[in-house]
């Protein structure tokens, strides 16, 4: 299957910076250059002052973009299918998050607003400031990085903390530059403050830049040479021994070439933003400006070690961001096979919008909601999971978790086969009516259960060699295929029970299978099923351990407490609940010392789990109703 377009919708009033536009417009270029069809989105917003060359006049910024790929409202985006829309608008009001939402899976990117837990993904290239929500991926590394790199952030003869010798053979490269816009207008007066006979100092002014004292700035201006636009200027940071810049994409670029950064800050938000980073700031504004010469010089003569200091601690954030290495995949990469699955409902019972429902966790390729409607925790996927039900998910998987292949358990598997049906069968009304069909029956031993007593099974698998093995080596009628999807030999067919072994989470749209297996059942069939439990004392102890730890196809997470309340809605009326697995070692504070499962601590909390119902997993029997019950 084909992946479907992207659309990217960048900050490009005035006033927000040309950052977020520069990204955008680089992202769509280089998905375009993968073979991913991609879309710049330029609305035109009512009330908005847009100044025509700010938005059309982008060739400056990104070389080999094609005005084709840009969109606005004319072409109507709306009634087109997006598989992704990346919003790079810093701080999504919540008129335009509903506007959006409507036209597809929404992912923020170093998204700053009041819907930012809204959003169905967050990636944040840049760290965000402390009280922000978790997103799913913090990831600098996959900025644009520059390929032209120094050998160290420490220049010699400043790479100690000695004097600076009078006959420094070269002089120190200082590189200012605050976006292209520069909304603060720190650009000129930071220059000013560095001037030094001992310095080489290159002021890029942006190409977006009106806020500059002086706009005409010759190219030569009081020993300061004036750059109006340089390309892409990451490939030339490595030109230079120091980047005097705000907090942005390229303080994060410079870090990549191991260029030193010092900040000056146009506000308190990025101010806070670069000091929790770990950056050197020279403070905010005027202020930081009035500052600035104290971070380098000592008596007008550069200070080595304060640019020792300035290298240290930009060498250590590009340790922490993975930055000190080669550039493993960047953000068009990473996109380039993004498939977003997530319902626009909930998956369960249908209710409500689901960015309406309350995002539980986020991580890397997924996110958790939670439906107020019936309490199912749902999962949302960048990608379908890699997962494939074959051999060796049944031997290689089984075994990592349970210390044993699947056919060799399969003897305990029998046996635990037979103590579920004795269960199923107290609930039938006709026992002599004995047809079972045994959804995701892997390599059979719930069939076999099921034969020695007394039914006529049936097996459904999406393995072709654990159906083969079914058929072949078992004997039973087995058929391959992915429920709800039904192969034609159970067109007008009925069962007497139906059971789902550790399957039911692993269906991407229950709401259909539960309606097909009610179509299925006979009235006053039996349904039954096990699952792992969100409600059991993993879950209880740490939501966030637990969701993380959640296999990548598990879609649903199911307690015991809502399944009547659920299952009643699709026509079954819930017989029994057994609360299984139990794990006291799990408990929080005391597990790590229930390490004797015979000792008496153990069985009292073993007792613990089984009164309150903290067990890991559980077992569901119901019944169908009959018509107007």
């Amino acid at each position: 299957m084909k992946a479907g377009p992207i659309l990217v919708i960048p900050a490009f009033e005035i006033g927000r910076g040309g950052g977020h536009l520069i990204r955008s417009l680089t992202l769509v270029r280089d998905l375009r250059f993968l073979d991913r069809e991609a879309y710049l989105y330029l609305p035109d917003i009512p009330g908005e002052r847009v100044d025509p060359d700010y938005r059309w006049d982008i060739t400056d910024f990104v070389a080999s973009f094609d005005s084709a790929w840009m969109i606005d409202t004319r072409q109507r985006p709306e009634e087109k299918k997006w598989d992704l829309i990346i919003v790079d608008r810093f701080k999504v009001s919540p008129e335009e998050f509903r506007l959006w939402s409507a036209w597809g899976p929404l992912m923020g990117l170093d998204e700053g607003g009041p819907r930012r837990d809204d959003f169905d993904f967050l990636l944040d290239l840049l760290p965000g400031p402390p009280g922000y929500s978790p997103p799913n991926i913090t990831s600098p590394d996959l900025l644009p990085l520059p390929k032209n790199r120094r050998s160290s952030f420490f220049t010699p003869p400043y790479a100690g903390q000695g004097s600076v010798p009078e006959d420094t053979p070269a002089p120190f490269k200082v590189l200012i530059s605050f976006g292209a816009e520069d909304p603060a207008g720190l650009s000129l007066s930071a220059a000013q403050a560095l001037v030094n006979p001992r310095v080489e100092l290159t002021l890029l002014l942006g190409g977006l830049n009106t806020k500059t004292a002086d706009p005409q700035v010759p190219a030569e201006y009081m020993g300061i040479r004036v750059l109006k636009k340089t390309g892409e200027l990451r490939e030339k940071l490595a030109g230079y021994e120091l980047l005097v810049t705000h907090f942005g994409l390229t303080a994060f670029e410079a870090l990549h070439a191991r260029v030193p950064v010092l900040l000056v800050a146009p506000g308190p938000y990025h101010e806070k933003l670069g000091r929790r980073g770990g950056f050197v700031s020279a403070g905010i504004g005027k202020k930081g400006i009035k500052q600035l010469a104290r971070f380098v010089y000592k008596k007008n003569r550069l200070d080595p070690p304060k640019i020792y200091k300035i290298a240290a601690a930009s060498e250590k954030i590009a340790r922490r961001y993975n930055l000190d290495g080669g550039q493993r995949q960047n953000l068009s990469s990473f996109l380039r096979d993004v498939t977003p699955m997530l319902p626009s409902v909930c998956p369960v019972c249908g209710g409500g919008g689901c960015r309406d429902h309350r995002v539980l966790a986020r991580f890397p390729r997924r996110t958790y909601r939670s439906c107020p409607r019936c309490g199912m925790v749902y999962m949302l996927r960048l990608s379908k999971p890699s997962i494939k039900y074959e051999t060796d998910y049944f031997f290689g998987e089984y075994k990592q978790q349970y210390g044993k292949t699947y056919l060799e358990d399969f003897s305990n598997l029998v046996r635990m086969g037979k103590i579920r049906l004795r269960r199923i069968q107290s609930l039938l009304s006709r026992p002599e009516e004995k047809m079972l069909l045994d959804l995701g029956c892997a390599y059979g031993p719930f069939l076999t259960a099921a034969r020695d007593g007394g039914f006529s099974p049936v097996g459904m698998d999406p393995a072709e060699d654990a159906i083969r093995y079914v058929r072949d080596e078992l004997g039973f009628s087995a058929f391959q295929g992915l429920f709800p999807e039904l192969p034609p030999e159970f067109q007008n067919h009925s069962f007497d029970v139906i059971t789902l072994w550790y399957v039911i989470e692993h269906f991407e749209d229950p709401r259909r299978a539960l309606r097909e297996i009610n179509c299925l059942l006979k009235p006053g069939g039996v349904l039954a099923f096990a699952t792992p439990s969100f409600g059991g004392i993993s879950g209880l102890k740490s939501r966030k351990k637990f969701l993380e730890k959640s296999p990548s196809d598990h879609w649903t997470l199911w307690q015991p407490c809502r399944c009547g309340k659920i299952l009643d809605s699709f026509g079954f009326k819930v017989k029994k609940i057994l609360i299984t697995g139990h794990h006291p070692e799990r408990f929080p504070l005391v597990g790590p010392f229930l390490t004797k499962k015979t000792g008496w601590a153990y069985c009292f909390f073993y007792w613990i789990s089984v009164v309150f119902g903290l067990g890991d997993t559980f077992e569901v029997y119901a019944v169908k109703k009959a018509e107007g019950e």
